[in-house]
């Protein structure tokens, strides 16, 4: 099987292909910046059926002080009650971040076919980085993967994120001192 294609090679439609993939990280990217203007790690997802949207999330485990908060399982939770299933055949779960272990996880419990990611994630990445988890052959479901979709605006989220906090921290640190 192979490990994660950029992006599938077909070349009919390819173009058509990309962009569709492109309008749905869009809607991811806004979820992960409703994370962000709470002070979370942004980190967001969507699931998209027959082109329209059926689940949603944003990462909230600092908010809701749960470690099972993740952007994909909120937007897996959201999409099942939706569907009134929790198969999520025939969908396509777009996330910013390439999904961690409790994610992929799910991904696969829930039989989501494809999974879109933009950038990866060398601490906890399971769709290829550190393992693939969403393809392990010994599973009964596996998911086709396409990484890099918008990586730069998706990288960047996380980058800014962590650079302003270092900053906060620091500025802390120096004001604690101070007093």
């Amino acid at each position: 099987m192979d490990k994660c294609r950029k992006y599938p090679q077909q070349k009919e439609g390819f173009v058509i292909l990309i962009v569709q993939h492109q309008r749905w990280m869009k809607e991811a990217i806004a979820e992960a910046h409703k994370a962000e203007a709470l002070g979370e790690v942004p980190i967001g997802a969507v699931i998209v059926k027959n082109h329209e949207i059926v689940g949603r999330g944003y990462n909230l485990r600092e908010t809701t002080h749960d470690a099972t908060a993740h952007a994909e399982i909120i937007a897996i939770r959201e999409a099942s009650e939706r569907l009134g299933s929790w198969r999520l055949l025939d969908c396509t779960l777009y996330v910013t971040l390439e999904p961690c272990p409790m994610c992929a996880g799910a991904i696969v419990q829930s039989r989501v076919p494809t999974v879109v990611y933009g950038t990866t994630d060398l601490k906890a990445g399971c769709a290829g980085t550190l393992m693939n988890l969403l393809q392990e052959p010994r599973f009964n479901h596996r998911t086709e993967i396409v990484d890099g979709i918008m990586q730069e605006e998706c990288a960047a989220l996380l980058t800014d994120f962590f650079r302003a906090l270092r900053i906060r921290l620091k500025q802390s640190k120096l004001q604690n001192k101070e007093d």
